[in-house]
């Protein structure tokens, strides 16, 4: 009979300083990407009133993050990892510091120069994304995983809520130069909270031969992973088709007219609806039933996105944002525990790569799909067939991929309970 067992203090994980410290790094990091995002999309929608130029900035950051995350996660995991955040974290405030001195020059080749910054700041995240989530694994005991992760989350997301939801505010008094300076200065917070962690112990690789052949190992594992493999191809397309996120410009402007700050608050709208799950998640995590937990909040969020492209009401337009963030939430706090649970750590750094490819390919290559169709058949459109392809996708994934569906952790001791016997 298995034994009674109380389930850990929701705020287990904060007792720990170097969580603490990491929780920061993360905050301070996240708060001015986020807000970095929203002013350099209306930004470039300003100069060009276009959503093609909003689709290549997409595709501009992802092709470098996408072909440099496999090496990223091969140099996470052979190299110290607190290191090459550290070098990440410098070049995001370079890559910000460019930004608003192009901003206030303002000349006639402003567009292209922002367009090469956030190339090389694709660059920087093939190398940061690995390196982070490997390095989580190092900073948390896997006692703490589940409870650390919704924290973790919940810090992320707060600082999406607040960076977009202030940043509009700043740019209408500050204009963007100011903007991207203020943003330079959160990320100059983030590296020195890194710093501040103590270097960890990293076990050497295990791995022989070169590079494309340590790269494929990690691939091969995670292929063989039917519910590591299926969770991040579910948010692949989801995202993909579904992220409204670089479109919201458009709808600030010309669907529902409210202007900059509009815009920081339908952007706020999502990650405050993923706040508040993830937060409850830290009382409450939904990892006993995580497939099903997963599909059923996926299939929450293409509803949401189809509510959302209808609307013209504002009031109307902010809950289904807030609803589609919310549904977010709960499948972000799963598939970052499972990546966690279900990934050994000789191979973390690639698999993370490997998941760090398909958030790209989801957010960057899903703004240039969204950016394209939108193009084509228009903007209201686009969202609504981004929600109903989510819903197929949602389907298809329930009735390909049972291991997904069937996936249970104990809450208490975190092993997995569906290949019990």
């Amino acid at each position: 009979m298995e034994q009674s067992r109380s389930p850990r203090h929701f705020s287990a994980a904060l007792t720990n300083s170097d969580i603490r410290l990491f929780i920061g790094s993360i905050g301070f990091f996240t708060l001015a990407g986020r807000a970095l995002a929203v002013i350099v999309g209306f930004q470039i929608y300003q100069l060009t009133h276009s959503v093609l130029a909003l689709g290549w900035l997409g595709l501009i950051e992802a092709i470098p993050a996408i072909s440099v995350a496999s090496f990223g996660g091969y140099v996470a995991d052979r190299f110290n990892r607190r290191n090459i955040l550290l070098t990440t974290r410098a070049a995001s405030v370079l890559c910000a510091l460019a930004m608003a001195f192009i901003s206030w020059k303002m000349r006639a080749g402003a567009l292209a120069g922002l367009y090469a910054v956030i190339f090389l700041a694709g660059v920087s995240r093939g190398f940061s994304d690995p390196a982070a989530t490997a390095f989580e694994a190092l900073v948390v005991p896997k006692p703490l995983t589940v409870n650390a992760s919704s924290w973790i989350s919940s810090t992320w997301i707060s600082s999406a809520v607040l960076g977009p939801a202030v940043i509009g505010f700043v740019y209408e008094v500050w204009g963007a130069a100011g903007s991207y300076l203020l943003l330079a200065g959160c990320f100059v917070l983030s590296w020195i909270f890194t710093a501040a962690i103590p270097p960890k112990p990293q076990a050497p690789p295990e791995f022989q031969g070169g590079v494309h052949e340590s790269i494929l190992v990690g691939w091969r594992y995670l292929f063989k992973n039917q519910p590591l493999i299926t969770a991040m191809a579910l948010d692949l397309f989801s995202i993909f088709f579904g992220g409204a996120v670089i479109l919201l410009p458009v709808y600030a402007n010309d669907i529902l007219h409210v202007g900059a700050r509009g815009l920081g608050l339908l952007n706020a709208a999502t990650s405050f609806g993923a706040l508040f799950v993830t937060l409850a998640a830290t009382h409450r995590p939904p990892i006993a039933n995580a497939g099903r937990d997963l599909l059923l909040s996926v299939t929450g969020f293409g509803v949401s996105i189809l509510l959302f492209a209808f609307s013209k009401n504002f009031a109307l337009s902010l809950a289904a944002l807030f609803l589609s963030g919310a549904f977010d939430g709960i499948s972000m706090v799963i598939r970052r525990s499972m990546l966690r649970l279900l990934s050994p750590d000789p191979l973390r750094g690639r698999i993370a790569a490997a998941s760090s490819i398909f958030v790209c390919a989801s957010n960057e290559l899903g703004a240039f799909e969204s950016g394209m169709v939108a193009a084509w058949i228009g903007t209201v459109p686009c969202v609504a067939f981004g929600g109903v392809v989510t819903l197929l996708v949602v389907t298809a994934s329930a009735w390909l991929a049972p291991q997904l569906r069937m996936l249970r952790f104990d809450v208490h001791t975190l092993e997995r309970k569906d290949q019990e016997r």
